[in-house]
């Protein structure tokens, strides 16, 4: 796991902890359970059909801190199906706001960090994402996340 060329590799980029991902196999029970029984609220729902994801961003006490993610297959075959069919439910990514996505992912394997992607994807409303694979970051699926141009967001 790179160190040192990695946090130069990246600077200023990580700006904080955009949310936490926990992968569900069912989206309305886990809602239901975060909701009534931690006292979260639902700010956001929505399926990306490219990520093969039902999903929905959960506030935590006044929402001021990073939302939690609940994350559900949209589809037998989508890498959340996979991820549940692996590991069952739980934490599934950490993720970080970042600036400049393109730039991050850049730094990241110029660092010789693998990244998931060629090139930034869409993501939760309206956000460009690239994933940093789990083996080079200790076991963690690492999400960079640049939020939309348009300030929309969780």
């Amino acid at each position: 796991m790179p160190t040192a060329r990695t946090s130069e590799a990246l600077g200023s980029l990580l700006l904080r902890v955009d949310h936490v991902g926990i992968a569900v196999p069912d989206l309305p029970e886990a809602i239901a359970f975060y909701e009534g029984t931690l006292g979260l609220r639902t700010v956001h729902t929505e399926v990306n059909e490219e990520q093969g994801v039902r999903e929905a961003m959960l506030a935590v006490g006044d929402g001021s801190g990073p939302p939690v993610q609940l994350l559900a297959p949209a589809s037998p075959d989508s890498a959340i199906a996979r991820f549940l069919e692996r590991t069952g439910p739980g934490l599934q990514q950490l993720a970080f706001t970042v600036q400049d996505v393109t730039e991050a992912s850049r730094r990241l394997a110029g660092a010789g960090l693998r990244l998931l992607y060629d090139e930034p994807r869409p993501g939760t409303a309206g956000s460009r994402i690239n994933f940093v694979h789990p083996k080079d970051t200790g076991g963690v699926l690492v999400e960079l996340v640049e939020p939309a141009a348009d300030g929309r967001g969780v």
